[in-house]
């Protein structure tokens, strides 16, 4: 059998053209990590499903394996997901040949996970990767639980420099709440820029009137005296 160890970069690009080199494989890949906030805002749907089927297979140039898997959608957290979502994700095996993709999670059929999906050009697929899904499973007491999916790559923040521990796991009950409470803070973001813009609109307009009160003050009298003069004739 012949492996493929090489890895496609972690890039939306990916899936937009394929058409990107492959360096070789690392011991490790940094990642800049992104917030909860971020994935909420940024995803055009979350779901929490299972697979039910996957398929992998040459991209139209037949350089790149694109794997496309295909989720039963149990519950829509943001959105308006049907009852069925396919996802495609670079790298995957066809025959022989296998592409291995650090930072992009691998799904297996059965499992159930909770998905942060962006569409692109080749379709839907998993916002910021292996960020953006996450294992869901049952603990003892039945209840469903969501954990990040394991990963390769090493979650970094730039700002700090500093490596980011993986997200705690918590019930589908306490996450659905988080993404709510993740929503309203983003419009509450957005009113207070509204606000801000609004506020600083009127500076500018007084800024503008106190830089030219004589001007105005000149403008004023001079229509004043004409109206004078008018009323006069």
């Amino acid at each position: 059998m012949t492996t493929n160890n090489r890895s496609i970069p972690i890039v939306a690009a990916i899936l937009a053209s394929a058409a990107l080199c492959m360096p070789n494989r690392a011991e490790a890949t940094l990642a800049q990590t992104v917030t909860f906030d971020q994935k909420v805002e940024n995803a055009a749907a979350i779901v929490a499903g299972q697979v039910v089927k996957k398929e992998s297979k040459f991209d139209p140039s037949r350089r790149w394996i694109l794997t496309y898997t295909t989720f039963r959608v149990d519950k829509t957290l943001k959105g308006g997901a049907g009852g069925e979502i396919t996802v495609v994700t670079p790298g995957g095996r066809v025959g022989e040949i296998y592409q291995d993709t650090i930072g992009v999670p691998e799904f297996k059929e059965g499992r159930e996970h909770v998905l942060f999906v962006k569409n692109s050009e080749a379709g839907p697929t998993v916002l910021y990767f292996d960020q953006g899904a996450y294992d869901l499973i049952r603990d003892e007491q039945g209840q469903r639980i969501v954990a990040p999916v394991a990963s390769d790559a090493v979650r970094v923040d730039t700002q700090r420099g500093v490596a980011i521990p993986e997200e705690v796991p918590r019930t589908l009950q306490q996450f659905e709440t988080e993404i709510r409470t993740s929503e309203r803070r983003a419009v509450f973001h957005r009113m207070e820029m509204v606000r801000k813009q609004q506020e600083q609109k009127q500076t500018s307009i007084f800024s503008t009137m106190a830089r030219y009160k004589f001007l105005f003050a000149a403008a004023l009298i001079g229509l004043t005296l004409a109206t004078i003069h008018l009323l006069r004739r």
